[in-house]
């Protein structure tokens, strides 16, 4: 996971985002960096007045909760608690259900330059759709060289050396009616422990490179239904050229798997060779890894067939 690296979010586009209320604003807004995808609600922290293990790198989310705890303090303890809260240099507070902005934590925010802003979404939903956010915003990300198609709802990744054939399978896919997500450039994001998303660059989007040919526009070309802009990577398709007495996997038994980011994700190894269909073969092998998924393995079931038959003429013989 050397070659991967962390990307960053400014709090300006989640206000622009979610459509957040500016409260107090300080110069220098746009330059504010947010650095973890965790929020956090600090009201044990408000009612305490205990702020020793505080994350100040979260944005901090006031709800009903804090409002209940705040109105129990008097004015003098909450400018307390704001003081020990907005000096930790905290990226942002946020106010939430449309709720009062206690004049105490505005007058703080202004001594520590700390933004201010409020939404009317009730607080649970406003800080599962933040935490989505920010998880894809900073989410440790990498760009790979290959083509990511979208095949039957499979996000298929085409990996492979240069002129193996990767733009040429599929620009037969999309043709076939599959969709294009990236080419040459495939810059793919750890969005949870699980979870892969890739995109293509905005600069080369819904491009192929063809050689002989040059630069084609596939939107353009086949039309909006073609292309997609980004897809989750399930399956890696790796191709290479065909050597001469390699072993290659025949029955599928054996799993094979790519580490991108830390998470394994099943691969295959297609040899290229002339003649070879290989838009059908990844069609095929999008499919097997779908019925793979449904608990069904083809070569599992042959292997069982096989086991159930030499059982079946073994008792005969004896």
């Amino acid at each position: 996971m050397a070659d991967y690296h962390v990307e960053k979010v400014y709090l300006k586009k989640i206000i622009d985002e979610f459509h957040l209320e500016v409260i107090y604003a300080p110069d220098g807004l746009d330059k504010v960096l947010i650095k973890s995808s965790d929020v956090h609600r600090p009201g044990i922290q408000l009612a305490a007045g205990y702020f020793d293990y505080f994350d100040h790198d979260r944005i901090q989310i006031l709800g009903k909760v804090e409002q209940f705890y705040l109105m129990e303090k008097t004015g003098e303890e909450r400018s307390l608690a704001f003081e020990k809260m907005l000096e930790t240099k905290i990226p942002a507070v946020v106010v939430t259900r449309k709720l009062d902005v206690y004049p105490e934590l505005l007058e703080a925010a202004r001594k520590y330059r700390i933004p201010v802003l409020r939404t009317s979404d009730n607080t649970s939903n406003f800080m599962a759709a933040l935490i989505a956010a920010l998880n894809v915003y900073l989410a440790p990300s990498v760009t790979r060289h290959g083509v990511l198609m979208e095949v039957y709802g499979e996000g298929v990744l085409l990996l492979g050396e240069s002129g193996v054939g990767k733009s040429e399978t599929a620009m037969e896919l999309v043709k076939r009616g599959h969709r294009l997500v990236a080419d040459d450039a495939v810059e793919i994001k750890r969005v949870s422990s699980k979870t892969l998303v890739a995109t293509s660059p905005e600069i080369i989007r819904h491009f192929i490179e063809l050689r002989g040919i040059g630069i084609v526009d596939v939107k353009k070309i086949f039309g909006m239904g073609a292309v997609k802009d980004t897809e989750n990577v399930n399956l890696v398709v790796n191709l290479e050229v065909w050597q001469e007495g390699k072993n290659y996997e025949r029955l599928g038994l054996d799993s094979e798997h790519t580490n991108i980011l830390g998470i394994d994700i099943p691969s295959v190894t297609i040899p290229v060779r002339p003649g070879r269909n290989l838009a059908i073969i990844v069609e095929i092998a999008a499919m097997n890894y779908r019925q793979q998924q449904m608990g069904y393995n083809a070569a599992e079931e042959l292997s069982e067939r096989l086991t159930k038959q030499m059982n079946i003429s073994a008792e005969e013989i004896l």
